[in-house]
């Protein structure tokens, strides 16, 4: 994958991708996104074949981001109640 799809991800992904608490909204909102990012990369002149050529299906590693960041605030905030 070229250098400008690595950067693209990276940041499309530390913008867009924040905590889910619900595993159904984790799925969902990780389609939408990986929609969303599709679309944005077609824009910048990434081809999404570059990207799922590096990191594979793009919705699950957007999903897996997704619970990562669940997990972190579920930790940072244990008394928080989940979705």
């Amino acid at each position: 994958m070229s250098e400008h799809a690595i950067e693209f991800l990276r940041g499309w992904i530390g913008e867009k991708v924040h905590c889910q608490h619900s595993p159904v909204k984790i799925d969902t909102q990780a389609e939408t996104l990986a929609r969303e990012c599709a679309a944005k990369a077609a824009e910048e002149g990434i081809l999404l074949e570059d990207i799922q050529e590096e990191v594979g299906d793009i919705k699950e590693l957007i999903a897996s981001r997704l619970e990562e960041a669940a997990e972190a605030e579920q930790e940072t905030h244990p008394d928080k109640p989940s979705d």
